[in-house]
């Protein structure tokens, strides 16, 4: 398991900077398109920035369609397919039906298709836009992100409804969907930390206000917050209502989530279950610490954006020329 002391994970952030991944057979590297499209960089970086920068919601966007693509079938832009007559594809499942940020990889896909015809991957696409979302605020790369991945062919929504973590799931059903992507418990308490993003509908959290059927709030919640949600929250739930995962900071990527969250403060059951093992409970406690976080955050990320890569074979992978649409069969 990777060490959360700062110093350590400086290190391993200096070590890892110039090393490449092998998966599936395929070489990954941070210098992928450096002579097949030099341009890759300037294009998305401009294009997700100006688009940020014009609504602060869609970090949290770009950030969720990058954790929701990896989640099924790997890091493959399996999510951006398009439903057919015959296939309901994984953006229909329920828990994408809230995903958004398909018209910023559109866009950016047409501009480097302009640029670099039939060179870059859509999956390519999601995952640096995911990181160049979070990392404007900070106006500099917070992570690296390595390249040359290759677009699936299949996308089908009971994959993504079986596959995606609930956020009412437990620390145990948390814990082994993570480690059967390769993904260790810091890793899943670093992921978690994206919710210092974003907003959740009351739908998903409004079983916690009403734990015993009696109107009793979820005892792991904090009193006053759980009466804060109610007072947001109808019951039936509003469709249309939203409430921010982190209630300092919806649209800053910071600590404050794991703040709240040792007050008892996260929204999601997946949020308070954290805190009921001793080690993702430690692991919690020091990523209150901004630079211990966002220093394993990017670790969590790499390894994240590596899962699943196809290898590029035709029955594997290809390059889509539409990312909503799997290109024609020769």
């Amino acid at each position: 398991m990777r060490l959360v002391n700062l110093n350590v994970v400086f290190v391993s952030l200096l070590v890892l900077i110039e090393v490449v991944s092998v998966c599936n057979g395929r070489v990954l590297s941070p210098a992928f398109y450096r002579k097949s499209c030099p341009q890759i960089g300037r294009i998305v970086r401009s294009i997700t920035w100006s688009k940020v920068a014009a609504n602060p919601a869609l970090a949290a966007k770009l950030l969720r369609l990058h954790y929701h693509d990896c989640f099924v079938r790997g890091c493959d832009a399996s999510i951006l397919i398009d439903s057919t007559s015959g296939n309901t594809a994984e953006k229909d499942a329920a828990p994408n039906r809230s995903i958004g940020g398909y018209d910023v990889i559109d866009e950016i896909k047409t501009k480097l298709e302009e640029e670099c015809p039939d060179i870059v991957s859509c999956a390519d696409i999601v995952a640096l836009a995911a990181r160049d979302a979070v990392s404007y605020q900070f106006g500099r790369p917070m992570w690296q992100v390595l390249t040359g991945r290759k677009d699936g062919r299949v996308s089908l929504t009971s994959e993504a409804s079986r596959d995606l973590p609930s956020g009412n799931a437990n620390f145990t059903t948390l814990q082994q969907q993570f480690a059967g992507l390769g993904l260790n418990i810091i890793d899943l308490v670093a992921l978690s930390g994206a919710h210092t993003l974003g907003v959740a509908h009351c739908a998903v959290f409004q079983r916690r206000l009403n734990a015993t059927g009696k109107g009793d709030a979820d005892p792991s919640l904090d009193p006053e917050y759980a009466q804060f949600l109610r007072t947001q929250c109808t019951t039936p739930p509003n469709p249309a209502v939203a409430v921010a995962l982190d209630a300092n900071s919806s649209v800053s990527f910071d600590s404050h989530y794991f703040v709240g969250l040792r007050h008892n403060k996260g929204l999601l059951r997946s949020d308070a279950a954290l805190l009921t093992d001793p080690r993702s409970a430690r692991v919690v406690k020091s990523f209150q610490g901004f630079h211990v976080f966002m220093a394993n955050f990017g670790l969590s990320m790499k390894k994240m954006g590596v899962i699943g890569v196809k290898k590029g074979a035709r029955d594997d992978g290809e390059i889509r020329k539409n990312c909503r649409v799997v290109n024609a069969a020769n």
